[in-house]
């Protein structure tokens, strides 16, 4: 990793800690991912997927006027083909790791948020827009495709015609448009996306932590499946849960009428 900053921070809020906030910060170039950029996001997000204390996860950007660029065409103008083949698995390793992550991941988009920096956004189970914010793939126009998950992330999201009309004009799009579409969850004041989204984290992480991992578990891998595999899926996810120290506690408070001390296990 390169350069005083790290270039992805964590940072935790909250009692306990449980919401942590995952900041891109290559502010200069408006957080245009970078080779070294990709490798601080997957250890990042490695390093968050790894901590059972974490219940849910906000990523959001030191730049007021960008999320995110998308991959750093500078540096990539600069590879050989054999540099852009060896750099692939980096930048793979990267979007994935946001969307693998096993607790629910909120995006508070102000500003851009273009390319593989609108893929990390969409890698995300929740996106929030600031009203000046601004979304798009626009990688046909350089003669590439969306490579971290978007022509499949966007698809899911908002069906057939509406990503390909996205992807294939290489159009961008209002907050208020892509609320319209389904791209964005909530639209909120501009410079306001952060707070709202470290709001819903905290929500979030109000619950059982067991619960909320195994229902996002059971969503993520039953969506792409017939009914019965994904009700089969639910099943095993509910066992999960239904025999855990969390179940227990949640039942004993609201017979106490008390706030649950979540044993997360």
């Amino acid at each position: 990793m390169s350069g005083a900053r790290p270039l992805v921070r964590l940072e935790r809020h909250g009692e306990g800690g449980h919401v942590a906030e995952l900041v891109l910060d290559r502010p200069e170039a408006m957080n245009a991912v970078s080779t070294d950029m990709a490798r601080a996001l997957a250890a990042a997000t490695g390093e968050l997927a790894e901590d059972e204390t974490v219940r849910a996860v906000v990523v959001s950007s030191t730049h007021e006027r960008a999320f995110c660029v998308g991959a750093d065409l500078k540096e990539r103008n600069s590879f050989t083909d054999d540099e852009l083949r060896a750099q692939r698995p980096l930048a793979r390793a990267a979007y994935r790791g946001v969307l693998d992550l096993p607790v629910p991941v909120v995006a508070a988009v102000d500003g851009f948020a273009l390319g593989g920096g609108f893929e990390i956004a969409l890698s995300c189970d929740l996106v929030v827009a600031g009203e000046g914010a601004t979304v798009g793939l626009p990688e046909v126009s350089v003669g590439v495709i969306p490579g971290g998950g978007g022509t499949q992330l966007l698809t899911r999201r908002v069906g057939w015609s509406k990503a390909a009309s996205m992807v294939f004009t290489a159009r961008r799009l209002t907050a208020a448009e892509a609320r319209d579409l389904g791209v964005v969850d909530e639209v909120v004041p501009s410079g306001s996306a952060r707070e709202r989204a470290l709001e819903l984290a905290g929500t979030i992480a109000s619950h059982s932590p067991v619960g909320v991992r195994n229902a996002k578990k059971a969503m993520r891998l039953g969506f792409d499946t017939d009914l019965a595999a994904g009700l089969d899926i639910e099943d095993e996810c509910w066992a999960a849960t239904a025999f855990s120290g969390d179940r227990a506690e949640g039942v004993a408070a609201f017979a106490e009428k008390r706030r649950p001390m979540w044993p997360g296990r």
